[in-house]
């Protein structure tokens, strides 16, 4: 059971395939093997490296509230690329994975290759922020009360998730037995520390108009909460490209995973020939016929 040793805890790994590395951050619902549809697929050309977050067994699970932080999550992939001796590397996350992913190349973007961000915003919008630390405190309590099966009843079932249980009940039951599997501490603490506290998507505004690392941003268009999160990153990130997967809930890498991969290998494709350039900035402007003030200036007379 291979693990590296990162900022002070050992993380479990799993490493599949040869080429560019291509790191998988999961989702607070998921772990490693959330990603093996697209490992068995992406490994074929790239060299995937999946790991479970701290308070994921058989990672550990650090019993102080203070080793858990949106900070700490990005400062983690940092860690594991320096723990595998990766100088640079395409990163993959998923909803709290995706957080870590976008925060990741914000602080260190020397190190990444690309970043997809799929599923990345619940709990930014401001009118929403206490409603939202207050759920995310409720479940946590939930967690070190009841457990997690009885989480599991609400929580893989929410407005979000029940898209997945429509389309393919199979590998709906395949994530719900997956969930039930892991720790209800770590789950109870990383809630608290990563979700509770993380800063707003909004929050990173200044941040990510400096960012020029190739970006990818995913969303199911039924993903309400990360909607809106998700096309103001695309309006910021000059180097974002933005795919909204139709009729799809949260956990848009399970729920349509051909698509899905599809989507993240044609992007790295692009990424890799060195054709996914900055966004022109004559395509903004605020009129829909017009070029930007300045160009108008510019142009010559007839």
């Amino acid at each position: 059971m291979p693990k590296a040793r990162v900022n002070g805890v050992n993380l479990f790994y799993e490493e599949t395939g040869q080429g560019a590395p291509l790191v998988f951050v999961h989702e607070f619902a998921g772990d490693y093997a959330s990603w093996h549809l697209q490992v068995r697929f992406l490994s074929r050309r790239y060299r995937t490296i999946a790991f479970n977050a701290r308070g994921y067994p058989p990672s550990d699970v650090p019993e102080d509230p203070a080793a858990y932080s949106q900070e700490q999550a990005a400062e983690d992939i940092r860690g594991l690329l320096d723990a595998l001796g990766i100088e640079r590397a395409h990163i993959c996350g998923l909803s709290m994975g995706g957080y870590a992913t976008l925060h990741f190349g914000l602080r260190h973007p020397g190190r990444a290759l690309s970043l997809v961000v799929a599923g990345a915003g619940y709990g930014s919008v401001a009118t929403e922020r206490e409603k939202f630390r207050r759920d995310v405190e409720e479940t946590a309590r939930r967690f070190e009360q009841d457990g997690m099966v009885a989480v599991a009843e609400f929580y893989t079932k929410g407005p979000t998730r029940v898209q997945f249980m429509d389309k393919d009940p199979v590998g709906w039951r395949e994530f719900y037995d997956q969930f039930i599997a892991q720790s209800a501490k770590g789950h109870a603490l990383t809630m608290r520390g990563v979700q509770m506290t993380r800063p707003s998507v909004y929050e990173l505004e200044a941040a990510m108009e400096k960012l020029t690392v190739p970006t990818l941003v995913v969303t199911g268009d039924e993903d309400e909460p990360c909607l809106e999160p998700a096309l103001f990153m695309k309006r910021k990130i000059r180097s974002s490209g933005l795919v909204v997967m139709p009729k799809a809930g949260h956990t848009v890498n399970l729920e349509d995973p051909d698509a899905f991969n599809r989507i993240v290998l044609d992007f790295l494709t692009a990424v890799d020939a060195g054709r996914w350039p900055l966004r022109n900035p004559a395509s903004i402007s605020a009129s829909a016929i017009l070029p930007p003030e300045p160009a108008r200036q510019g142009a010559p007379s007839r």
